[in-house]
């Protein structure tokens, strides 16, 4: 396998993994390589390729040979989720790591970008966040442990730039969402908890919504397509041992997406904020300078985007009624 330098186009006949690929990312990363007319998209679901199985892994990746991974695969969740079950965020994060990058390692594989999460900054970063920020500060305790899963996959790819030479990056997006979102009622991050929980009391007839936290703490969004465009800006312009940030550059209170999100839904009812539940970190915007640089621009705004969430939401409900409805 002859390597092409990583800061000019993509070959649409290069062969790209992209790990994760019915998840949120992994699928808007697939949508876009499609859009862009790529040819030799691999891919694998977890009943062929569990990325906790080590010797699959390898095997699967001296079989196949892919130019260049996206790493997109995880364990991910919300704050109740990363604050309940840390030690399998931390475990399985880390285990998918090593695998997917030890065997890359293994077969020479030049070019890989690994997806992290704004996460890994610390609670009292100064805002709007740098790359430079990293690991010059305590963590967010309810996510601590994903943070730290994701910070020793950051240090991988810089060890094995150093090491190996690899032109692998590490890109950090903020907060997601949009078709193929995690709704799970308790499990999910806060804008697709919020779609789901104003749209099931809309269709049933409540008069209240409860939220958790305060709703005073200050989120950035970003809708999922736009981060697999950008993803492919960095794959074709970026090639340095320091992270990326990706993000929309703006920025609303939770409650305020709280309203958005009653309002797209059709929900008249009230709001309940409980201000027993933890708000984690209290702002957190990212700097995107660097992946402004190079021509990339988000374009879907936080309204179209929720717009289009809620679509997916309810189309995929409807698919899920019609599968469980009993034929009498």
């Amino acid at each position: 396998m002859t390597p092409q330098a990583a800061t000019s186009p993509l070959s649409s006949y290069q062969k790209i993994f992209v790990t994760g690929h019915s998840g949120l990312v992994g699928s808007a990363i697939v949508r876009a390589l499609k859009l862009r007319g790529f040819k030799n998209i691999l891919t694998a679901n977890s009943k062929d390729l569990n990325l906790l199985d080590r010797d699959r892994v390898h095997a699967f990746l001296e079989a196949e040979k892919p130019d260049l991974i996206f790493h997109a695969a995880g364990r991910v969740g919300g704050i109740h989720a990363n604050d309940t079950f840390p030690a399998e965020f931390l475990s399985e994060n880390l285990q998918m790591q090593l695998n997917v990058m030890d065997a890359a390692n293994a077969i020479d594989c030049q070019r890989l970008i690994f997806l992290g999460s704004s996460c890994i900054y610390p609670k009292h970063a100064p805002q709007p966040i740098q790359e430079s920020a990293l690991l010059t500060g305590h963590l967010e305790a309810t996510n601590d442990a994903y943070a730290i899963a994701k910070i020793a996959g950051i240090t991988h790819v810089q060890a094995s730039r150093r090491q190996y030479g690899r032109s692998w990056v590490a890109a950090m997006p903020c907060n997601l969402f949009g078709p193929g979102d995690n709704y799970h009622p308790t499990n999910s991050h806060f804008l697709p908890s919020l779609i789901r929980r104003y749209e099931e009391a809309r269709r049933s007839g409540q008069s209240s919504v409860e939220n958790w936290g305060s709703g005073s703490p200050l989120r950035e969004v970003l809708y999922v397509d736009d981060l697999a465009k950008a993803l492919l800006t960095i794959a074709e312009a970026y090639d340095e041992q320091e992270v990326i940030n990706v993000g929309s550059g703006v920025e609303m209170s939770i409650s305020e997406y709280a309203q958005v999100v009653a309002e797209a839904v059709g929900f008249q009812g009230k709001t309940v904020w409980d201000a027993t539940r933890p708000d984690g970190t209290p702002r957190k915007v990212l700097d995107n300078s660097k992946i402004s640089d190079f021509g990339w621009t988000p374009e879907v705004d936080v309204r179209t985007g929720i717009s289009l969430a809620l679509a997916d939401f309810r189309s995929r409900e409807d698919e899920n009624a019609k599968r469980n409805k009993v034929v009498t």
